[in-house]
């Protein structure tokens, strides 16, 4: 049986600045193309347990979080990301209790002129 095979690119952004390459999956007709066959042929992981891999949202498809298992297509840009350097949440809580503090901050120095 002859293999097909599909031209994708792989934009690796784990170190530093992100690093865009063509490469060419090869597949069987009776089997899928899947992100991670592209992982395992592109020799960035050998399976979905993979260290290099194992967090999740690592990988994704222009932009969208992936599975393992999502299917690939001709012309697909598949991205590596890397790890969060501070967490989203904690950002945009500490953001909210800086408005409030200025609020906060407002009024207390609208009543101390309304007393002057």
């Amino acid at each position: 049986m002859a293999s097909q095979s599909m031209e994708i690119l792989i934009c690796d952004a784990r170190l530093g600045k992100p690093k865009l390459s063509p490469f060419t999956v090869h597949f069987l007709p009776s089997e899928a193309p899947t992100v991670g066959l592209a992982l395992i042929q592109a020799g960035i992981a050998q399976s979905p347990e993979d260290p290099s891999l194992a967090r999740k949202g690592c990988f994704g498809v222009f932009g969208k979080r992936k599975d393992w298992d999502s299917p690939i297509y001709e012309g697909d840009r598949l991205e590596l990301y890397s790890p969060l350097l501070v967490d989203p949440k904690a950002v945009r809580r500490k953001k909210a209790n800086q408005n409030q503090d200025a609020k906060f901050q407002a009024a207390a120095a609208k009543r101390k002129a309304r007393r002057l």
